[in-house]
């Protein structure tokens, strides 16, 4: 969930020292920064099973999953974004202390007051990363996952269930079925 945390533009300086500092974590995009608040417990439990899957499949592989405390750096201008779950395979990544800068995957759990954020604005500037592969929506009220797939210069929209019980994620060759996205959720 976010939550905009004042009307006052920062710098990008100011937001990282000024972040460093938080308890909580804070997204940073066009000068606003926008307070990360707890999510519900079904948000935790889908983000926490993929991450999960994804740890165990690419365990031996050079590509890392990371959870929502780790932030993706889109520029040193940002924005920066703390996706629910992100994979990278990039050799400079796994050794980063301050974000990821060249996703392959991200995922974003859904809750409603973040979804047009998620599918809108939030995607076009996860766009302008070349490294970036797949970009995945999940509901959290509902069983349904969107996922989006770099195709040239054009993003590839694949909705599930409508394709299938089965979810697949090109980018790292990975697939689960849906109820293993939504186990314990309750939905």
């Amino acid at each position: 969930m976010i939550a905009n945390l004042q009307p006052e533009l920062m710098s990008v300086a100011q937001y990282l020292e000024w972040e460093a500092q938080q308890p909580i974590r804070h997204e940073y995009l066009d000068g606003q920064v926008y307070a990360m608040t707890g999510g519900t417990i079904p948000h935790n439990d889908i983000a926490l099973n993929l991450a999960t899957a994804l740890k165990t499949f690419l365990k031996g592989t050079t590509c890392k999953v990371q959870m929502s405390d780790v932030k993706v750096i889109m520029s040193e201008q940002g924005p920066f974004f703390y996706p629910d779950v992100v994979v990278s395979c990039d050799e400079h990544d796994r050794q980063a202390r301050d974000g990821i800068r060249a996703p392959k995957l991200v995922v974003e759990v859904l809750s409603p007051s973040t979804a047009g954020f998620d599918y809108g604005q939030k995607f076009r500037c996860y766009r302008r990363l070349l490294t970036l592969q797949e970009y995945v929506l999940i509901d959290s009220e509902n069983v349904s996952v969107d996922c989006y797939r770099r195709s040239g210069h054009q993003w590839q929209l694949t909705s599930y269930p409508e394709s299938g019980d089965t979810v697949y994620f090109v980018s790292i060759d990975f697939q689960c079925s849906l109820s293993l996205l939504y186990e314990n959720v309750g939905i």
